[in-house]
């Protein structure tokens, strides 16, 4: 693609502009701000990644994935503030992810270790998580609220910390989880994802494309599954007081 005809896709900037302005929705401003940055994020990310593959150095492959990691970790740490201890328990939970993938993938020799498959993975997986450990986190806080009575009831029965969340952990898990499985079925009849698309536009053949596709689809159901019971049980005792009591957490 030519920047000529780069910068003819900013026609699919300027209609949601129209749009907002015209009903008023105030989001003028956060559209402009989201299109500069992502032109300047996306482009230094291209130039770095060019730098990166061109030297096969082991080191800057882990160095861009320290750098996913990171900026994954503060985006959830922001939104889970108030669970103590959150950013040591989101770090781990990415952490282990991105080790347990590339450890199948790279042990089984499903993909080569190199920057080309490595980086753009891990950034699939690592993001993925990232969001599904956000959702979890809102619809948790969200279940602890609505349960508080019920929670607090079987405390005073005699109950362990565990057993009076574990109805709202679960829930919590499984609502998660449920965008990404309900996104996997129709996958190829209302949809063709990105990476395939990308793919194919790029010249590929469509089985390899399909291939590939399925790789990224697999990767994300265990990174949705892992992301939200990990960071589930890692974060649930920190409702609780050393005497058992329910904190009164807002989020």
């Amino acid at each position: 693609m030519s920047l000529t005809a780069l910068s003819m896709t900013l026609i699919f900037v300027l209609i949601p502009l129209l749009l907002s302005k015209a009903l008023k929705l105030g989001l003028e401003k956060d559209t402009i701000i989201a299109t500069v940055r992502s032109i300047i994020q996306l482009l230094a990310v291209g130039y770095i990644l060019k730098f990166v593959f061109d030297s096969e150095q082991l080191i800057y492959i882990l160095l861009m994935i320290l750098l996913m990691i990171v900026a994954a970790v503060d985006n959830v740490r922001k939104k889970g503030h108030f669970i103590k201890g959150i950013l040591w328990k989101v770090s781990l939970t990415l952490l282990f992810i991105e080790l347990l993938t590339q450890s199948i993938l790279i042990g089984f020799h499903i993909t080569p270790p190199t920057a080309q498959y490595v980086i753009p993975i891990s950034g699939m997986v690592i993001g993925n998580a990232m969001v599904l450990s956000i959702l979890f986190l809102n619809r948790f806080m969200a279940e602890v609220d609505s349960h508080e009575d019920e929670t607090e009831l079987i405390l005073s029965l005699g109950g362990t910390p565990k057993q009076a969340i574990h109805s709202q952990l679960i829930s919590s898990i499984k609502a998660s989880m449920i965008p990404t499985i309900e996104s996997q079925k129709t996958m190829g009849l209302v949809q063709l994802p990105g990476m395939m698309s990308g793919q194919i536009i790029a010249g590929a053949d469509p089985l390899q494309a399909v291939m590939f596709q399925l790789l990224v689809v697999f990767l994300l159901l265990t990174s949705a599954a892992i992301s939200s019971a990990m960071l589930g049980f890692l974060s649930y005792p920190s409702l609780f007081n050393e005497r058992m009591q329910l904190l009164k957490v807002r989020n």
